[in-house]
């Protein structure tokens, strides 16, 4: 179909409604045709339209590139927000992959509710996107390519372009005298996608024509069958019997089928937001972690992610930070405390016979540390002391969380370990003022699990 305004009107409305579109403009032709479009629809589509223009700082032009956005943007009256990011890439990590990592995540941040970030991708792109999900050897989920639109953040993702090609853009763009940036990086086919755009698919649409719209349509088949692997996946999540989202429950996962098993995973490490193995490392997953002995403590990397194993519970989790190399955190009791590391926040939460009595947080030096080894406490209601490896070890708590796990103290003694308990002497007693400690991290769901366990 020929692209128009009015086109883009009949896509935006088989998208969710929302009250503001944030359109992702990167300054090249695609962007820019999405961008010149909503500004002539504004009245007519009844939806705030702001402008976010990401730098990532990969080329001498980049500053020059945002200022042309920014101009362009100035004449078309549309709000626009330069956002600036490091794209270089961890290890292992693609060029491309860092740069899209790092775009998202200064974008997220500004979805809110009830609003939707807009991106240029079209059918020529979801051609490529197969083609690479292919050569990569993805299941049906990488398959399936880019949807329509997918929530994000506390919003929505749109790609109301996926139904026009390249070209259809392209002579929209030329008919109204557009001005965009041609980035040189687009034409290097040492990258594979432009290797792709730039040799293969030429080839192939010599041979057959309209390619991209088949291979489109093959995205929307494998897009079907992904679903269909995502109810079998949820259906088996909801038949495992464990406590808490955090982990899953060994015994029950090995005596599932090997193909379901696999899915299971998949599925279970997506709902976690973290990103997928490849194939030989989701192997290694289940016959090096899920297949180890109860008293090991495997572990297999990917990047941005590990799998772990603790007794019969398996854990993904985001790459640990190494273990805090601190002595004391000095905390007044009106402030949150920022933990190092990417621990989290501790926070103060008043409440009568809870917690800490306040009479002695208020009279001693409140600090926080992490284990350093000999630590002891008389958990209240136990009546003696032990030694904190023992009591985390009772509890349940997996050996890399140990080390990690803030302590306070009051007075250079061990009085609380948020989310586990308080140490006596120094518990609220019923109807005096008391202070509990809200552990906000990752690490806390750890802590939340077991307060759930203690509460039973």
């Amino acid at each position: 179909m020929t692209f128009s305004p009015q086109r883009l009107v009949e896509s935006l409305l088989s998208l969710p409604r929302v009250e503001r579109y944030w359109i992702a403009y990167s300054g090249g032709m695609d962007s820019t045709v999405l961008l010149h479009a909503l500004a002539s629809l504004k009245k007519e589509i009844q939806s705030d339209l702001l402008v976010i223009h990401v730098d990532h700082g990969l080329t001498p032009h980049s500053v020059d590139w945002s200022n042309t956005c920014k101009r362009i943007c100035g004449k078309l009256d549309l709000p626009f927000e330069l956002l600036r990011v490091d794209a270089r890439g961890q290890k292992g990590e693609s060029p491309e992959a860092a740069a899209r990592r790092a775009r998202y995540d200064v974008i997220t941040p500004l979805i809110g509710e009830d609003e939707m970030l807009l991106t240029a991708h079209h059918q020529d792109d979801q051609a490529e996107t197969l083609l690479l999900q292919l050569l990569r050897g993805a299941g049906p989920h990488g398959l399936a390519a880019m949807p329509s639109y997918r929530s994000f953040s506390k919003g929505w993702l749109g790609r109301p372009l996926l139904g026009f090609n390249r070209s259809e853009l392209l002579e929209y763009a030329r008919a109204e005298g557009l001005e965009w940036i041609d980035d040189p990086s687009n034409f290097d086919t040492g990258f594979e996608r432009n290797f792709l755009r730039h040799q293969l698919l030429p080839l192939l649409k010599e041979r057959r024509g309209e390619i991209a719209t088949v291979l489109a349509r093959s995205a929307s088949h494998f897009a079907e069958a992904a679903t269909l692997l995502d109810a079998l996946a949820e259906k088996d999540l909801a038949e495992l019997s464990y406590e808490n989202e955090q982990y899953l429950p060994v015994d029950q996962l090995l005596v599932m089928d090997l193909p379901r098993l696999r899915n299971l995973l998949r599925y279970w490490i997506r709902l976690r937001g973290l990103p997928l193995p490849d194939s030989k490392r989701l192997d290694r997953v289940i016959n090096e972690v899920l297949k180890a002995a109860d008293d090991a403590q495997p572990l297999v990397e990917w990047t941005g992610a590990e799998a772990r194993r603790y007794q019969d519970r398996f854990f993904v989790i985001s790459p640990l930070q190494p273990e805090p190399d601190i002595k004391d955190l000095e905390w007044f009791e009106n402030n949150d405390l920022a933990l190092p590391n990417s621990l989290g926040r501790l926070a103060i939460i008043k409440q009568d016979g809870q917690g800490i009595s306040v009479e002695q947080w208020s009279s001693a030096k409140v600090t926080v540390r992490f284990r350093r080894g000999g630590e002891r406490c008389v958990p209240d209601g136990r009546g003696q002391h032990h030694a904190l490896k023992k009591l985390f070890q009772e509890e349940g708590v997996p050996p890399w969380w140990r080390s990690r796990w803030p302590l306070i103290f009051l007075d250079d003694h061990l009085a609380a370990v948020p989310g586990l308990f308080i140490c006596e002497p120094y518990k609220a007693e019923p109807n005096e003022p008391g202070i509990t400690i809200d552990w906000q991290g990752e690490g806390s769901g750890i802590a939340n699990r077991l307060k759930k366990k203690q509460n039973r």
